[in-house]
């Protein structure tokens, strides 16, 4: 089910963290269909004043898991960032399964991985301000405005790219100034 890329910064990631790490994230596998495959890519800091940050990043191709918690302790971060990525799991099934009984489906499971990640190198980069140093490919999943701003929340983001599902056109989902969010369509 869930594969680990667990890193340690300032940290060596000892046999015992690994194994609590593993522990404590698989339990989120109760979520998801059986047949799943994913890569959980945990990030674990000890930061110079010895709080510690834990990073977990799920990508799946309708959802982006991703939460971050720092505490005193690291095994504490551990729990925290676990129990935030089972809020999240519960909230995105939650709106997904009362869409689909308005729509007259019986339930919707999260398939699959199979998101194109950006491997974190940065390009080339150079003294020009417009320069891209960074490029991310995605695959666009069809949804609806309200599942959109969903995932632009839950990744944290201000903006989302995405193939509207009713009209296959590309559109986006912000978040303006004032809080609220707003909605680009393309005009093809």
């Amino acid at each position: 089910m869930l594969d680990f890329n667990v890193r340690g910064e300032n940290i060596e990631v000892t046999e015992a963290i690994r194994n609590y790490v593993e522990k404590r994230i698989s339990k989120l596998e109760k979520y998801f269909d059986s047949s799943m495959n994913a890569k959980a890519h945990v990030n674990l800091k000890v930061h110079p004043d010895k709080t510690a940050k834990v990073e977990v990043t799920i990508p799946l191709p309708y959802l982006v898991l991703r939460a971050e918690e720092t505490s005193p302790d690291l095994y504490a971060s551990v729990d925290l960032v676990t129990d935030k990525l089972e809020r999240q799991i519960r909230k995105y099934k939650t709106k997904i399964n009362r869409k689909s009984r308005e729509k007259g489906f019986k339930g919707v499971e999260i398939p699959n991985a199979d998101v194109d990640v950006d491997d974190g190198e940065d390009a080339d980069s150079s003294e020009s301000k417009f320069d891209i140093v960074r490029t991310k490919r995605v695959s666009l999943k069809p949804m609806d405005s309200e599942e959109a701003v969903l995932q632009m929340d839950m990744l944290g983001h201000d903006f989302f790219v995405y193939q509207d599902a009713e009209t296959d056109d590309v559109n986006i989902v912000y978040r303006r100034n004032d809080g609220r969010y707003g909605l680009i369509e393309s005009n093809d």
